[in-house]
């Protein structure tokens, strides 16, 4: 189903320029019209049993204005599913190249409040985070781990023998799944990619809690 796409992708990694680029415009059309449609067949999905904003399809073009790589094309296609804020938090992403293959999904640059919010209620609530993170679904489909990057050392107010400081030092708060570009060229992919992000619910479910309340469980909505 996708190996148009991953062909494509593979020649565009080889050619990243303009003049190619314009040259194979059919090719480009043709790859990004059968990504976008796997996307909307997940989205739709994901919509039945959540509450999300509408389906964001990124753009192939890279910003090139602070980077110093300067190929002008990204060698992925990607989305992104919010889900619709303020009474539900987090997302979903679906990421497809040749290299790279993977859904993800959770709270990728968390402002100042937030992150201060979610490590009090994991500090506050280890039990039900264990709980959450030893979940089925979450230990099938992510292995139980959380991604992201991290401090060396626990942040400003929480104890360095906190039981949970393995999560506290996470900057971001983030569940990965990575897929064989064998089981990325199945027909079943969007199938496992659906499961796999439903998985997440207890994870967001946690975290939402977590942000829309107050350290005294109160509503902030």
């Amino acid at each position: 189903m996708l190996s148009p796409v991953f062909d494509y992708l593979s020649d565009l990694a080889k050619n990243n320029h303009k003049e190619w680029f314009d040259a194979h415009k059919d090719t480009y059309e043709q790859a990004k019209n059968i990504s976008t449609l796997f996307f909307k067949k997940i989205y739709a999905e994901i919509a039945l049993c959540d509450t999300v904003s509408p389906l964001k399809v990124y753009r192939i073009y890279r910003d090139l204005r602070f980077s110093k790589d300067k190929t002008p094309y990204k060698t992925h296609f990607g989305c992104y599913i919010q889900r619709k804020q303020p009474h539900y938090r987090g997302g979903y992403y679906i990421h497809l190249s040749p290299e790279e293959t993977f859904i993800a999904g959770g709270f990728f640059e968390p402002n100042k409040e937030d992150l201060l919010r979610i490590r009090q209620e994991i500090s506050l609530d280890g039990q039900g985070f264990e709980k959450v993170m030893n979940s089925k679904g979450i230990q099938q489909e992510f292995g139980g781990e959380v991604w992201g990057e991290e401090l060396k050392t626990a942040p400003k107010g929480f104890e360095k023998d906190d039981p949970m400081i393995a999560y506290l030092r996470k900057k971001q708060f983030l569940l990965k799944r990575d897929y064989t570009q064998q089981e990325a060229l199945t027909q079943e992919l969007d199938q496992k990619m659906t499961q796999g992000l439903l998985a997440m619910r207890p994870f967001f479910d946690f975290m939402t809690e977590a942000l829309t309340t107050s350290l005294n469980g109160e509503s902030l909505l």
